[in-house]
C-alpha cells in the first residue's frame, strides 16, 4: 500500500541442522558428541551459531535490505526462549499438549524423533518378498502369504490381517498363523487396512515398526513388540533385560512396547538382518518369491538417514482441535483458494492431520519445561 514498514531481521536456530553440523565438525576433530557434557556440546553449538548465524546477517546486508539491525531477533534469545515457554504451557494448560507412546518418525543416526515435515521422501530400487506363513491346524496344510519390502520386521509381528469382505480367506477368519523363524503362534485379524486388490490381501501386521499397522494394532487390541534398537540394530537379551528392569520399576508407560531378543539376529544392523533373514526364510521354503519394486522411502531432511518408523513416548500437540476452525473458515467461504482446486488438497491435509510431534532427543534447541518427582 506504500506505506513504510519495519522489517526486524531473525535467524532460526535450526536445531536438528545445526546439531548435525556441531556433531560433524567435532567428529572430524575425533571429538564424540557422546564424550561431551551438555553445557561442553552446547558451547560448541553457540560458537558455531555465532558464526554462521553472523554470516546470514551480513549476507542480508550485502543483498541491500533495510532492517532494524538494532532489533535482531534469535530464536534461543532470552525474550524468544520466554516465549516458547509461555506458549507451551498456555497449550499444555488447555489439553492441547501432551506426553504419550505413539508412533514417530524416528532417525537412527541422529538418535531423535522427527515431525512428518521433516522426512523427505525418495524413490528407491528395492526388493519385495513374497512369505509364506502357514495356517495353525490347517487340515490341507495352506500357507497366507504375506508381501513385505521389509522381511526383518517380521520378527515384530503380532497378526497377519484380511479383509473380512475378501471371499477368498473367509475360511481363515478366527484362525491362527506359524510366525516363521520364531515358530509363534499369531492371529489372522479382520481389518481394512488389507487391501483386497494389492498384493496377495494378506498383510503382516507389525504394530512397533510400520505406521499403518500401528493403528491396525489399536483397532484390534493387538500387543506391540519392539525388534529395533534406537541406533538401528535388531534387539537382544541385553535389551530386554534393561526393558524389564524400567518395567520393575515402574518407569514404563502402560502402552510402552515389549522388547524381543531377536537371537541370533541381535546387533545386526537391518539391512544385515535382512540378508540373514531372507537367507534363512528361503532355507526352509517360508520364501515364496522376489519382485524388483521401486517405491518411496521415508528420509532425515539434513543427514539424509533412511527414516525407522518406531513406538516412542514422545510429547505431541492434540492438531484435530487446532485443524477445525482452519477448516470452517474455508467452507464458509470467509478464506478462499485461487486456484480453486486446491480447496481439495487443503481439506485432504486437514482431515487428515495426525497429532505433531514436537520433542527431540537433542542438547540444541528449547528444552521441554517437564520435571518429575
Amino acid at each position: 500500500e506504500g506505506k513504510n514498514a519495519c522489517w526486524v531481521p531473525g535467524t532460526d536456530h535450526a536445531s536438528i541442522a545445526t546439531e548435525a553440523k556441531v556433531v560433524n565438525k567435532l567428529a572430524a576433530q575425533g571429538i564424540k558428541k557422546t564424550d561431551l557434557t551438555r553445557d561442553e556440546f552446547l558451547k560448541h553449538a553457540w560458537d558455531w551459531t555465532d558464526e554462521h548465524g553472523g554470516i546470514i546477517l551480513k549476507q542480508l546486508r550485502k543483498l541491500g535490505a533495510s532492517c532494524d539491525w538494532d532489533r535482531t531477533a534469535f530464536t534461543m534469545d532470552e525474550k524468544r526462549s520466554e516465549s516458547v515457554i509461555k506458549v507451551f504451557v498456555d497449550l499444555f494448560d488447555k489439553g492441547l499438549i501432551y506426553r504419550g507412546v505413539r508412533m514417530v518418525n524416528w532417525d537412527p543416526k541422529a538418535l531423535t524423533a522427527l515431525s512428518d515435515e521433516e522426512v523427505i521422501y525418495k524413490e528407491e530400487h528395492s526388493k519385495l518378498y513374497y512369505l509364506r506363513y502357514k495356517v495353525e491346524g490347517d487340515p490341507e496344510g495352506r500357507y497366507a502369504v504375506v508381501a513385505t519390502t521389509r522381511p526383518e520386521t517380521m520378527l515384530g509381528d503380532t497378526a497377519v490381517a484380511v479383509n473380512k469382505d475378501d471371499e477368498r480367506y473367509k475360511h481363515l477368519h478366527g484362525c491362527h498363523v506359524i510366525l516363521p523363524l520364531l515358530n509363534k503362534e499369531i492371529p489372522i485379524v479382520c481389518d481394512e487396512h488389507a487391501d483386497m486388490e494389492k498384493g496377495t490381501g494378506v498383510v503382516k501386521i507389525t504394530p512397533a515398526h510400520d505406521p499403518n499397522d500401528f493403528e491396525v494394532g489399536q483397532r484390534c487390541n493387538l500387543p506391540i513388540v519392539r525388534c529395533f534398537t534406537y541406533d538401528g540394530h535388531l534387539t537382544g537379551a541385553k535389551d530386554v533385560e534393561e526393558y524389564n528392569e524400567l518395567k520393575a520399576k515402574g518407569q514404563l508407560a502402560e502402552n510402552e512396547p515389549e522388547v524381543l531378543d531377536c537371537g541370533k539376529y541381535a546387533g545386526m544392523t537391518t539391512m544385515e538382518a535382512r540378508e540373514a533373514i531372507v537367507a534363512d526364510l528361503k532355507e526352509i521354503g517360508a520364501l515364496k518369491e522376489v519382485e524388483e519394486l521401486t517405491h518411496d522411502v521415508g528420509t532425515c531432511y539434513r543427514c539424509h538417514t533412511t527414516i525407522e518408523p518406531m513406538v516412542s513416548k514422545q510429547w505431541f500437540v492434540k492438531m484435530a482441535p487446532l485443524a477445525k476452525p482452519a477448516i470452517d473458515v474455508v467452507r464458509k467461504g470467509d478464506t478462499k483458494f485461487i486456484p480453486e482446486r486446491f480447496e481439495k488438497v487443503y481439506f485432504h491435509w486437514m482431515e487428515n492431520i495426525k497429532d505433531w510431534c514436537i520433542s527431540r532427543q537433542l542438547w540444541w534447541g528449547h528444552r521441554i519445561p517437564a520435571w518429575y518427582c
